[in-house]
């Protein structure tokens, strides 16, 4: 009876060793196959938007609109965001060059007190653009609420969108996947470690466009359209 509960006991010491060595070989694999993924659509991204991003205004084509994509205003310990000044200071110089004839302010509007579009707005006007000139999105929740509103709900088939390098690669690879003839104008960026957890976060948002393809998903909200003159 001893014999035979000791055998039983190595056997079964046995079993879970292969059940954990198992285990960490599925896991490693995930792991590599999770990084190699992160940058297969990282390189997929910006290799396939390179020529129609660009810092210069002149290698850009005349559109009758821009969209200017959101975020905060200031930084969660108060200090102003310059990734926010820096859309602005871009998208009014590309007004001003005659590039673009509108704009449209998109961000996130899903509380009373944060209102991106409007807080953009009210930026631009200051910096020089017309009242008249800049259409407000609310619900640009996400930069592919943002791309595919623009057509959807502004009608425009063809834009140049407005932000930092990093986020126009994505945003318009984005709207090309979906039939939008879109440029890129970049915004000043940020030095290396200030914007070194939304550089860190842009890798994954790029891994999340092709998740979102695959399970074809669409912008969170529709509404109805605004006609841009």
């Amino acid at each position: 009876m001893g014999i035979s509960y000791f055998y039983e006991t190595f056997e079964g010491s046995n079993c879970m060793k292969k059940l954990i060595k198992n285990t960490i070989k599925i896991f490693l694999l995930l792991l590599v196959v999770g990084i190699v993924f992160v940058i297969w659509s990282n390189f997929t991204i910006k290799d396939q938007t390179e020529n129609f991003v660009t810092s210069e205004i002149s290698k850009l084509p005349s559109e009758k609109t821009g969209l200017l994509l959101g975020t905060s205003k200031t930084l969660s310990n108060g200090n102003p965001n310059a990734y926010f000044f820096n859309r602005i200071k871009a998208a009014a110089e590309l007004f001003k060059s005659g590039k673009i004839q509108n704009i449209i302010v998109s961000g996130d509007n899903s509380q009373k007190d944060y209102n991106e579009p409007e807080e953009m707005k009210n930026e631009l006007i200051k910096a020089g653009v017309p009242a008249n000139k800049i259409f407000e999105d609310f619900a640009g929740f996400r930069t592919l609420d943002s791309v595919l509103r623009a057509k959807e709900i502004f009608g425009q088939n063809s834009y140049i969108i407005i932000s930092q390098k990093f986020h126009n690669e994505r945003a318009v690879y984005l709207a090309r996947k979906n039939g939008i003839q879109a440029f890129g104008f970049n915004a000043e960026d940020v030095n290396k470690y200030a914007g070194f957890k939304t550089n860190a976060r842009e890798k994954l948002a790029r891994v999340k466009v092709f998740w979102d393809f695959m399970f074809g998903v669409e912008p969170k909200f529709g509404g109805e359209k605004i006609l841009i003159p």
